[in-house]
This record gives structure tokens, C-alpha cells and sequence, in this order.
């Protein structure tokens, strides 16, 4: 911590280091593929995790891995995902970013009435 005295105020500033950005695989050359209002607009919302802060539009997406948050993009060509883990102390971690093409995760079939035949029977 840096300590400024002047005549008017005292002034404190917090030097602080932002966590690093690792990009796992080809998170980084995905994320070059974005057009540029969400690759921006990405850009930011990481920045936002360096500093400590949430991003503006994220949920907990754990199915991945304890940690791991889905920050959600959209604008007007598209929707788009950053999958990160910010949760270790050394770096924020970029697991995967994409285009999303559909609305919801596709679920299993429904339509079967009754339970498979057992194996082995």
C-alpha cells in the first residue's frame, strides 16, 4: 500500500496485481472467432474477474468442474459463452468459448414407456 500526503488530503492507493489469464486449449483462438461486440464485450467481463469483481451476466455451470462460471454474452448475431474457473489464487483459467446455437441443452428421449431389457437376462 502506497501512502500520498498532500496539503488538501490524504490519499490512499491499493497497488494490486490482476490475476493472469491462462487459456486452456483453444479457448483463445475461439474466442478470436467472435464477432467483435462479444469479443469485446468478453474481454471485459475477464477483466472484471481479474479485478475481484463478478461479471455482469454469469451463472454457476459445476457439471464442468467445482468453480466453474458460464459468462454469458449475446447481441445481435448471436449468443455466446466463456466457461472459466477463477476459484485458484495463480490465474483465471479459460476453459472453452463458443457460439451458442440453441436455447436450452438438449435432454434425453422422453418417449420410452417402458425400462430397457436387462443384460444378461
Amino acid at each position: 500500500m502506497r501512502l500520498t500526503i498532500n496539503t488538501k488530503r490524504i490519499k490512499f492507493d491499493t497497488i494490486r496485481a490482476d490475476k493472469e489469464i491462462r487459456w486452456i486449449g483453444s479457448s483463445y483462438e475461439d474466442l478470436l472467432i467472435f464477432p467483435t461486440d462479444p469479443r469485446r464485450d468478453a474481454g471485459f467481463q475477464l477483466g472484471k474477474i481479474q479485478a475481484g469483481l463478478a461479471p455482469d451476466d454469469w451463472k454457476p455451470f459445476d457439471d464442468v468442474g467445482t468453480g466453474t462460471r458460464e459468462i454469458r454474452l449475446r447481441d445481435a448475431t448471436g449468443i455466446f459463452r466463456v466457461m472459466v474457473v477463477a476459484k485458484f489464487e495463480e490465474a483465471i483459467y479459460v476453459l472453452h468459448c463458443f457460439q451458442k446455437k440453441m436455447q436450452a441443452t438438449a435432454k434425453p428421449s422422453q418417449t420410452r414407456k417402458s425400462p430397457p431389457p436387462a443384460i444378461g437376462h
